[in-house]
């Protein structure tokens, strides 16, 4: 795994300081494009193996990480079950850097300025390589589940919306 000194994120040399095997895969950035099928489509692989890390906040105004497949809905209320708190939304835009140290669209959970909670969508276990953010835009990085886990001290939990009650609202 060759990779330039310019290349390494504070995400991959997080991952590096706990000897974590990874691909960092690089991609040409639209700067009005956040989405993470797009994503998908420009590093080659299927949008549900490329997670996306949002940042939210509790109704006790801690902050979280949700971590959902690239065309998933996070649902804020399993989200809410899941971490005991009463509500959660997203948290604003304005507090995302200064909180982490990355930008929208490259916010990752490795290497973050303050580890908050993670909690990750259960189907992160269905694939034998998924992609998170490297913690810049134009680059993800590809790791094991089991890998991903095991450096994010994640909880998994279903955390999506079920597609059938979009449907029927």
């Amino acid at each position: 795994m060759t990779r330039t000194a310019s290349s390494k994120t504070n995400a991959a040399r997080y991952l590096d300081s706990l000897g974590i095997a990874y691909e960092l895969r690089e991609y040409a950035v639209d700067p009005e494009e956040f989405s993470a099928i797009i994503v998908a489509e420009k590093i080659g692989l299927p949008p549900e193996q490329v997670f996306k890390t949002l940042l939210c906040k509790t109704s006790d105004h801690e902050h979280v990480f949700a971590v959902v497949p690239g065309p998933d809905e996070l649902d804020f209320k399993k989200l809410a079950r899941v971490c005991g708190a009463r509500k959660t939304e997203m948290a604003s835009l304005k507090e995302v850097e200064p909180l982490t140290g990355y930008v929208r669209g490259g916010v990752t959970v490795f290497g973050v300025r303050k580890p908050f909670p993670a909690y990750v969508d259960e189907t992160l276990e269905l694939f034998d390589i998924i992609s998170v953010s490297a913690g810049a835009r134009g680059t993800q990085i590809l790791l094991s589940p089991a890998d991903y886990l095991r450096a994010s001290n994640a909880t998994l939990a279903d955390l999506t919306k079920d597609p059938s009650a979009a449907v029927k609202a």
